[in-house]
């Protein structure tokens, strides 16, 4: 597998722990402590080594987006899934900065028009917060559907973005 290097981002929603193999990032998500996150890090890489300076130009990028400005992140992903959850994953970086698209649209455009339900759990288990922008997805009805980390921070990002949305109560 080769090395994997990690470290930690205090974003102002929270910490963000950031994991990459030699190919790209394999992990941003958000952690209660920075404990919590070195101990999925060492369950899953045993090897890893921490290294911020490696992470320096994706800070940058996490440091505009948390500004609220319109960022392309370029940092390689190293997309760990099945074919049809890396196929959901690449879709949803597609979804504009700013706006949101429904499971359904999604099940379309990956030619799965009925699998709404495998659509989500794909979204689900999706690795890379943020820069694989789960969080634009909800549902057709146009409320917001769920979050790994919490309809609070989905919406938190979703305010962040600018993006519209409506939540059913």
């Amino acid at each position: 597998m080769g090395e994997v290097l990690y470290t930690v981002y205090h974003s102002p929603l929270g910490l963000i722990g950031l994991a990459s193999s030699e190919r790209g990032l394999v992990r941003l998500g958000f952690y209660r402590s920075e404990r919590q996150f070195v101990g999925w890090v060492r369950e899953r890489y045993p090897e890893a080594s921490w290294n911020e300076e490696f992470f320096q130009h994706l800070f940058k990028q996490l440091d505009r987006y948390f500004q609220g400005r319109r960022v392309e992140f370029r940092f390689p992903l190293d997309l760990r899934g099945t074919e049809f959850q890396v196929r959901v994953w690449r879709k949803l970086t597609e979804i504009p900065y700013g706006e949101v698209r429904s499971y359904k649209w999604v099940a379309e455009q990956v030619g799965r028009p009925g699998a709404h339900r495998a659509v989500g759990n794909a979204v689900a288990s999706n690795p890379i917060a943020i820069i694989i922008p789960c969080h634009r997805v909800i549902r057709s009805d146009g409320s917001i559907g769920g979050y790994g980390y919490g309809i609070g921070m989905k919406k938190k990002l979703l305010q962040l973005e600018g993006a519209y949305h409506k939540h059913k109560r």
